[in-house]
């Protein structure tokens, strides 16, 4: 057994030196390879989007090849009209840039102020002495210049060294780079854009077959969602970015910024890059803006007009655009602009987003990259209810209370109570059996729970059905009033987190309108004697799992054989077992049975007084 055991932590730990080394060399391709990747990841892009009209061409009958080249022809044709028209605004503000020099120069000697002659002779002092010590220096290599003239010197015998440059040598594929330029690679995107557009079915195929191993449903999946999330994106990019421009146009013409409709395609094209298009985009008009007019009035206007463009874009617009649709956390989207662009540059700027996309898809539907969807993605990994028990933990009561209040924004208080509390009381409960808990951490849990139930109960709503009045009595009185609610003692088995459960529960029943308390934890003899010393006509033990079989039927006997005509119901809460053998475990002779979840026993008492009523006073 021990040596099984070491055999599979010797596996697993090879498994994650072996994932470790599998990244590395895929990060070390992707960079070393990028004159290759990049291309081919902005032609996949390029041809998601033209897709939709080459496959509308194929329907209405015309060939493939033919509704390729139209595509292609009709999206260079527009890239070209734009360039050609944004040229001509640049060559008219280049053409028109001597006119503001005046205006740049009095701008300038505002700045400077009356103390920056002083300035200037004190920095020229500190340029001149520092250029004589560098003269000077022991260490310092002489140039190319002194140390021809030292060598030609007459009578020179001192030698001096020779400076040696190291160059490194270069990757080849830069020079490549470097030899086809924007042009060569524009032109390689759209080669690839082709052949990818005219065998997108060939290639789906590839990919599924490789990359799925067998599982086509699971591949299918991936690469529908994958694509119609991507195609989400750049659709609603696209028109917000041109909406932008459109605004930045319309606003810097009302100004009066020179070539206005120029600074609102740059801010279009330039919001495409991610962090740093925005900031490019608002440098060159608001400088014109200085050199223009002669006062500030106008820079600040463009200044502002960026700045509150882009925070209202960035915080309001985007979010609730994008949230939806890419699945994408905040910081999952700075993290990937940041990585791609370090590996890619700014082509990776461009595509991490697309790229992250298509990661956390991945991540989703294939095993062994689930890791991915939980880094990257912005779905919760932990329910509500582990939340709080993990805040709790952490004794931090304040975000443990938030947690609540977060989840009573869309569920009434018994959901809350349900699918929230009890659940973490039982991720307590079953961390106390295996004494992972100590006893102060116990009591805290308890005790911050016990204060958060008291808040929200005052806090909530009440719903419609709820009684608003006085609904706690001084004393129990048996039978049903005129108002029919019911006298119900909520009681624990044994525990702690039992107690809590019961204090919920009596909440709720009050909130119903019946006269509910709870009795607080202790021994089975003093609690005993509270039930007989109320007289209550229900009386609904509270027992939460794991361990709580055992001590409700102890607690139920004890019960029946002191009130025989009393109507117990037993909670065991979200016990996953068969009921109806877990009664007969419980050897229980009369009554309702056992309830496991809080609807089901307010259910019951709520819709059924009456029989409830006779049942126990025929017992």
């Amino acid at each position: 057994m021990e040596k099984s055991l070491k055999r599979a932590a010797g596996s697993a730990v090879n498994s994650r030196l072996l994932g470790i080394v599998a990244a590395v060399v895929v990060i070390a391709t992707l960079y070393f390879a990028r004159i290759v990747f990049i291309p081919l990841a902005l032609a996949l892009l390029l041809s998601l989007v033209l897709s939709a009209p080459v496959a509308f061409l194929e329907r209405i009958r015309l060939p493939r090849a033919l509704a390729i080249f139209l595509v292609i022809v009709l999206l260079v044709g527009l890239m070209g009209l734009i360039g050609w028209k944004t040229s001509q605004q640049f060559v008219d503000l280049t053409d028109q840039l001597p006119s503001y020099r005046q205006t740049l120069e009095d701008k300038i000697r505002s700045l400077k102020g009356p103390g920056s002659q002083s300035i200037h002779k004190a920095s020229d002092t500190v340029k001149e002495l520092s250029r004589e010590i560098t003269a000077v220096s022991p260490g310092a290599v002489p140039s190319r210049n002194e140390t021809k003239r030292t060598a030609a010197a007459p009578g020179s015998t001192e030698s001096r060294p020779i400076a040696v440059e190291l160059v490194a040598p270069g990757n080849p594929l830069e020079s490549v780079e470097d030899l086809l330029g924007p042009l060569g690679n524009a032109g390689v995107v759209i080669l690839f854009t082709i052949f990818i557009l005219a065998g997108r079915e060939d290639l789906r195929n590839r990919l599924i077959r490789l990359a799925g191993g067998g599982r086509l449903n699971m591949m299918t999946q991936a690469l529908d969602e994958a694509t119609q999330r991507i195609n989400r994106y750049l659709l609603l990019q696209l028109l917000v970015n041109s909406g932008y421009g459109l605004i930045v146009f319309t606003a810097l013409h009302l100004i009066g910024i020179p070539n206005s409709a120029l600074w609102g395609v740059a801010a279009a094209v330039l919001r495409f890059l991610p962090y740093i298009g925005p900031p490019m985009a608002a440098a060159m008009p608001i400088l014109l803006s200085l050199a223009v007019f002669p006062g500030w009035q106008h820079a600040l206007a463009t200044a502002g007009l960026f700045l509150l463009l882009e925070l209202t874009v960035a915080n309001i617009v985007e979010p609730l655009l994008y949230g939806a649709h890419l699945g994408l956390g905040p910081l999952a989207i700075l993290v990937a602009a940041v990585f791609w662009t370090l590996i890619w540059g700014f082509p990776g700027l461009v595509l991490a987003t697309p790229l992250t996309v298509c990661l956390v898809v991945m991540g989703r539907y294939v095993p062994s990259l689930s890791f991915l969807n939980v880094l990257l993605g912005d779905a919760p990994v932990l329910p509500p209810h582990a939340q709080y028990y993990q805040r709790l933990l952490a004794t931090d009561q304040n975000e443990a209370r938030q947690v609540l209040e977060l989840h009573l924004k869309e569920n009434n208080l018994e959901e809350l109570y349900s699918t929230v509390l009890i659940p973490a009381l039982s991720l307590a409960e079953q961390d106390r059996h295996r004494n992972e808990l100590d006893e102060e951490k116990q009591n805290f849990i308890y005790q911050s729970t016990r204060e958060i139930i008291e808040e929200l109960a005052d806090t909530a709503p009440a719903e419609s059905g709820e009684s608003t009045g006085e609904k706690r009595s001084e004393s129990f009185r048996r039978g049903i009033d005129e108002t029919g609610s019911l006298e119900v003692l909520c009681m624990p088995a044994r525990d702690d987190a039992d107690d809590v459960v019961a204090m919920l529960l009596a909440q709720l029943l009050e909130r119903q309108g019946h006269r509910a308390q709870s009795i607080a934890i202790g021994s089975v003899a003093e609690m005993l004697a509270q039930v007989a010393e109320l007289n209550p006509a229900v009386v609904c033990i509270s027992a939460l799992p794991p361990f709580a079989v055992d001590h409700a039927r102890a607690l139920y006997a004890r019960l029946r054989a002191q009130s025989p005509d009393l109507y117990i119901a037993v909670c065991l809460w979200h016990f996953e077992g068969d009921p109806e053998k877990v009664a007969i475990r419980l050897k229980l002779t009369r009554g309702p049975g056992v309830f496991t979840t809080l609807p089901q026993i307010l259910k019951h008492i709520a819709f059924q007084p009456e029989k409830i009523t006779s049942e126990a006073g025929h017992l």
